[in-house]
């Protein structure tokens, strides 16, 4: 954890500060996806990262300058993760049968998450920057300009790092190398 700088982020965000702010949450997501991704199923991940970061949002105001701030976005987490776990036990789910009655039958994904699998590892080669705004606009269907807030990027920098990005992809997915 950057401390220092997340203290010195929040403390200017409460003062009004949209960049710093912009830049807080960006670290925060990246902290939060290390932190989820070791204690939950990867599906349930970027809720958990959503409902934490809005959680630390509705609180910024409690934080108090001065203080270190990664203690107090730990236990925020913590307190989110141990509620995805007790949201997750009480939505047990049964073993089906058979499989021979249609109205239970449960279509074959495999060929989608084999897809997701290689989009993750494609992804996961990419220059930080591009692989975030792919996601963002080309996964989560963010506009350009939602993406550019998020991100800190300008809007014309972030349709170029998509525009890098895909074409990277798809060279690495054709097998030649297409090093930037």
């Amino acid at each position: 954890m950057a401390d220092a700088d997340w203290s010195d982020w929040m403390v200017a965000a409460q003062r009004g500060d949209a960049a710093a702010y912009r830049r807080l949450l960006a670290e925060l997501e990246r902290w939060l996806r290390g932190y989820y991704g070791r204690r939950l199923p990867p599906g349930t991940v970027d809720d958990a990262i959503q409902d934490t970061l809005l959680a630390i949002h509705e609180k910024r105001h409690t934080f108090e300058p001065g203080r270190p701030l990664g203690p107090w976005v730990a236990a925020i987490a913590r307190y989110k993760w141990i509620d995805r776990l007790r949201s997750m036990s009480a939505h047990r789910t049964e073993e089906l049968l058979d499989g021979t009655d249609p109205a239970l039958s449960v279509a074959d994904h495999g060929d989608a998450v084999g897809a997701g699998v290689v989009l993750e590892r494609l992804l996961a080669r990419l220059k930080p920057a591009q692989a975030r705004v792919v996601r963002l606009v080309k996964l989560r269907g963010l506009s350009i300009e939602e993406a550019s807030r998020l991100t800190g990027q300008s809007a014309a920098l972030v349709k170029v790092n998509i525009h890098r990005g895909l074409r990277r992809m798809g060279a690495m997915a054709q097998g030649s190398s297409d090093d930037e």
